[in-house]
């Protein structure tokens, strides 16, 4: 297994990744405005640009078969990955893409019936769309799971080339409530919860740190639009308004123009429902005297900025992820930053969605043990099992322990780094938390208690 640097995914990104850059700056030259924009005065009535009955899950239920015969005995499994090495998310690649081969060499060195072949690839997001060659290079190499994309937008934008493959799709970072409903034969599978829970924990942390109005600068795509509708909805049942929404595109490199019509609304807070375009949107609002201590952040932003802006920038801002307390989770910390940084990479900034890629490929492992099996769908038809989603198994906490109740016989249920998980039918997570941060005068956030 190789890990894949920024360095290394640069020359097999080649034309892709200039073709990317190019568009981003045409984007920026165009000065495109906002595709939806919506605010008002205070007092004054205002129409919500985002159709939210859109972004409400669907009911659909797969139907699971499997023919193999389990436990497997010599199983090679090649997995492939497609997490953002490029694009709006590349602060996640690092911990996502770290954990993933974590996991592969714990499973490997556990000698316990299952072998990974870890290939990793490039997502991109859907302005350079490096996942346009990156998906159909992991399937050719013999991918029979994929783990990403972080974006739930891109994401949609290759689920059903995945699914047309019979390969499970994994992602460790989807939150959009598109995908429960999704007709993904069975096939696709997230470690992260839907944003349905992070609406419902950031609304009522804004409305509860006093908040009367809100506006939201908000990404056009599933992802940012399902959670603004959600964390709509729960800023306005706990008895704020939401005075103000702006949106822009994957690419847009001004935002002059939502942040001007969020500010016109005057509201008490602003929630930030962005990707990395917050570098570029922060210093605008710094700029308009806007407090710091009332903007709100998301997981597709939530980083350690440091000395990216100046001392004090962002002291008293808060935000959310799903997460769980980090004091819990400090030895696999030690052990990840302890295994990138001895594979020659500079030490992880952030862990952001780290656990959840580590479960992904735990839970893929034992899936293909229980089914004796690397084939997608005989693959997808034990993950619900191995998770504890059927309610009987025995409690196991690492892919060694698990492997061994699965061998003798028994029925095994991974309680992973991100938490219990106990995937069900269409395999959502129905145990998850989400954590919420504050940022301190160095511009990095620490955790203040889970939501």
């Amino acid at each position: 297994m190789t890990v894949l640097t920024r360095s290394r995914a640069a020359k097999i990104m080649g034309g892709i990744a200039l073709v990317g850059a190019s568009a981003l700056v045409l984007a920026g030259c165009s000065g495109s405005p906002a595709p939806g924009a919506s605010s008002a005065a205070p007092g004054d009535d205002y129409t919500f640009p985002i159709d939210c009955d859109k972004a409400a899950p669907e009911s659909y239920t797969p139907e699971y078969s499997s023919t193999s015969k389990g436990p497997g005995t010599d199983l090679k499994y090649t997995i492939g990955t497609a997490l953002p090495v490029t694009g709006n998310l590349a602060f996640l690649g690092p911990p996502e893409i770290s954990a993933t081969e974590y996991a592969a060499s714990v499973v490997n060195e556990a000698d316990k019936g299952v072998t990974i072949d870890l290939v990793q690839g490039d997502s991109g997001d859907t302005d350079n769309k490096a996942y346009e060659t990156e998906v159909p290079r992991l399937l050719n190499a013999g991918a029979t799971a994929i783990i990403g994309a972080a974006s739930s937008g891109t994401s949609l934008q290759f689920i059903d080339q995945v699914i047309a493959a019979d390969a499970i799709q994994f992602s460790p970072a989807n939150t959009s409530a598109a995908f429960t409903g999704y007709k993904d034969k069975g096939l696709y599978w997230r470690t992260a919860p839907s944003d349905v829970l992070q609406g419902e924990v950031l609304g009522n942390l804004i409305s509860g740190d006093g908040n009367e109005t809100l506006g939201l600068i908000v990404l056009n795509d599933s992802y940012g639009t399902g959670l603004a509708c959600f964390t709509k909805d729960a800023f306005e049942a706990a008895g704020g308004k939401v005075v103000a929404a702006s949106l822009y595109n994957t690419g847009d490199t001004n935002f002059s123009a939502q942040v001007e019509d969020v500010l016109a609304a005057d509201p008490d807070a602003i929630a930030l429902i962005t990707f990395e375009e917050v570098k570029t949107i922060i210093p605008e609002l710094v700029g308009a005297s806007f407090p710091s201590d009332k903007m709100y952040f998301v997981d597709g932003n939530l980083s350690n900025f440091g000395d990216e802006f100046p001392a004090g920038t962002l002291t008293g801002a808060k935000g959310t992820y799903p997460a769980v307390d980090p004091a819990t989770i400090t030895e696999f910390r030690d052990n990840l930053q302890k295994y990138w940084t001895d594979e020659g990479n500079e030490e992880l900034k952030d862990f952001t969605y780290a656990p959840e890629s580590y479960d992904a490929v735990i839970l893929l492992a034992l899936a293909a043990l229980e089914a004796g099996s690397t084939e997608g769908p005989d693959v997808a038809a034990h993950l619900q099992q191995v998770s504890g989603g059927t309610g009987d198994g025995t409690k196991c906490t690492s892919y060694a322990e698990c492997a061994d109740i699965i061998i003798g016989g028994g029925v095994a249920d991974y309680d992973g780094v991100s938490g219990p998980i106990t995937f069900n039918e269409v395999g959502d997570p129905t145990a998850a938390s989400i954590g919420i941060f504050q940022f301190g005068e160095d511009n990095n956030n620490e955790f203040v208690e889970v939501g």
